[in-house]
């Protein structure tokens, strides 16, 4: 049940969330500094399916966000390679850090490119070089390494902004497991803070299972923050 403007609508009389997406896709993992930010980027854009935030590319066991260790914040991307390349994935990369990119940052935060095959890596290494000659000469710290484990990190931290906004996460079912796997949570948590536009979201927002005052309401948010920046 979700109440707005003193209405409160039965979830039945409209078709579920969209949860679950069944496109075949491939993984993306970047590090670009605190990763609420990122989450909400990617999240809303086109192409991509679903999102989860954690940790990668340490040594340290199990780690956990108030205990890191060597580890470093990330997002984990799956992504339709047919709507959305990894080169086009790597040019968000490189124009979104919030910081880290060009200045050396302690491990939590540090740029990083993990690769999940050998072509991801191969254009990861042709793409660190050519943005290394475009920025010259500021000195890039971007590292690429090889998938290891993923941590994912703790349910707070995934879907942020969405989270935010408690009445409509609930209404939407939310639970720790589709925080990490839910399509229409992805989505929103990047259209709520802007991402994407007035525009896409509306082309897209009848398609996500939502109900007439769930679009509306994300709607009113959309339109106030496009434009904004992507900030911790």
């Amino acid at each position: 049940m979700f109440e707005t403007n003193n209405l409160i609508i039965e979830e039945e009389e409209y078709p579920q969330p969209l949860h679950h997406i069944d496109t075949p896709f491939e993984r993306a993992t970047f590090g670009m500094g605190c990763f609420w930010g990122i989450d909400s980027l990617f999240g809303a854009t086109q192409g991509v399916l679903r999102t989860r935030v954690g940790y990668t590319g340490g040594t340290t066991s199990n780690p956990i966000y108030k205990d890191l260790g060597d580890h470093t914040e990330v997002i984990e991307i799956h992504y339709d390679p047919k709507r959305i390349t990894y080169n086009q994935l790597l040019e968000l990369f490189w124009n979104n850090h919030e910081y880290g990119l060009c200045t050396k940052i302690k491990r939590q935060y540090a740029s990083l490119i993990v690769y999940h095959t050998d072509e991801q890596k191969k254009i990861a290494e042709e793409s660190l070089a050519y943005e290394r000659e475009q920025r010259a000469p500021e000195h890039i710290t971007t590292e690429i390494l090889p998938c290891d484990i993923f941590y994912p990190a703790e349910d707070y931290h995934q879907k942020y902004r969405l989270q935010s906004h408690k009445e409509l996460t609930q209404s939407l079912g939310m639970d720790s497991r589709l925080l990490q796997t839910s399509h229409v949570a992805a989505r929103l948590n990047g259209y709520l803070v802007g991402v994407g536009g007035v525009a896409q979201y509306l082309k897209e927002a009848k398609n996500l299972g939502l109900t007439p005052e769930q679009q509306e309401y994300v709607r009113k948010f959309v339109e106030e923050n496009e434009g904004g920046g992507l900030f911790c």
